[in-house]
């Protein structure tokens, strides 16, 4: 595919027969076996994800902190060496420039890994707001990213437990890595950073550990089964942080970019909200079909663990209650939803 960049797998998952799709400017494997058995390895066992095309920018200097506590929703403070926080980039209006995780790597170095689409626009944004103290850096190309996720994924590449949004420099199959103790599908897992010529060899250890390949289409089916918002779809600069549900991540305390706009959302409350829902008619809802009353989805799939169509969207605040009954456009056809708990799947039934 002319144009489109490629991972350092891209040849392990040509060999492995993986279709290949354009991502973010990116070619990725979309499935291997197919969505579904991928998806159910992830929750019954283990699978691996090559997410390298992920960015990675590093900032660092005395005045580090100070840069990212200006411009990052969550508190940076709160960081020791060792630990990792699940923040938001946020333009002067409180929406969201991206969604990230920020590692604190050293006494003035932290680590942000970007989505994939955002990594150019993410890293002119905090390099444009550089202060004296601070250097800010795209790495990306020096790092390949794998993510192990499952209830086996841990005991068959040979890792302990740990806490979650941790890291450390770990050992898998003899390569050194960075072991990042987060994850996108609500399942225990690592992700595992190393440099780029050492992950075809990470990845065919992982495989020959019984671990199940697993493309973009089950990443995405997972996260939604545990309504992990996917910034483009569900998340976005137009849309303001605390109604797209993740106020939980934004310290109002603190004088980052757009809190203003945010506080007087708080105060007031939402005008509409970033709801779950699932099919209670035979449908598969998707992104972009219309919500009866003004609202719209925004991701949108059939859930292989619950056998029906499950979805996120945005409604007005006075239908975003669980319970509430919506009614969905599914290609011409009214069709009968129902609010729901976040998240839509948990093992816990």
């Amino acid at each position: 595919m002319e144009g489109l960049r490629r991972t350092p797998l891209f040849d392990a998952h040509v060999a492995a027969g993986a279709r290949l799709v354009p991502f973010a400017g990116w070619e990725m494997p979309v499935q291997y076996e197919g969505v579904i058995p991928e998806h159910k390895a992830v929750r019954a066992d283990a699978g691996v994800f090559d997410v390298s095309h992920m960015g990675e920018i590093e900032v660092e200097g005395p005045m580090a902190r100070d840069l990212l506590q200006q411009l990052l929703s969550n508190d940076i403070t709160k960081l020791a060496i060792g630990d990792a926080q699940y923040t938001l980039l946020t333009n002067e209006d409180g929406g969201i420039i991206d969604d990230l995780i920020a590692y604190r790597t050293g006494e003035f170095r932290y680590l942000l890994v970007v989505n994939a689409s955002n990594r150019d626009a993410d890293y002119a944004w905090i390099k444009e707001r550089e202060i004296t103290g601070s250097d800010v850096r795209d790495v990306s190309d020096e790092y390949a990213l794998l993510a192990v996720q499952g209830p086996n994924a841990l005991a068959k590449i040979g890792l302990a437990p740990g806490r979650p949004f941790t890291w450390e420099v770990g050992e898998v199959a003899g390569i050194e890595v960075m072991v990042n103790r987060t994850g996108y599908t609500g399942e225990e897992g690592v992700e595992l950073a190393c440099p780029p010529e050492d992950a075809a060899a990470l990845w065919a250890a992982i495989v020959e550990a019984g671990v199940t390949p697993c493309g973009l289409g089950a990443r995405d089916t997972l996260r939604l089964e545990v309504c992990y918002p996917l910034h483009g779809n569900d998340i976005g600069p137009q849309w303001d942080a605390l109604s797209s549900g993740l106020g939980w991540v934004c310290a109002l305390d603190t004088d980052f970019t757009g809190v203003e706009r945010l506080r007087a959302i708080k105060a007031a409350g939402p005008a509409r909200k970033l709801i779950a829902f699932q099919m209670t008619e035979t449908a598969i809802p998707r992104g972009g079909m219309a919500i009866e009353g003004g609202g719209e989805v925004t991701s949108g799939s059939l859930s292989p663990m619950l056998d029906v169509g499950i979805g996120l969207g945005y409604v007005p605040a006075a239908s975003a209650a669980v319970g509430t009954a919506l009614t969905i456009d599914i290609r011409g056809r009214a069709k009968q939803a129902q609010v729901v708990t976040k998240p839509i799947y948990s093992k816990e039934g």
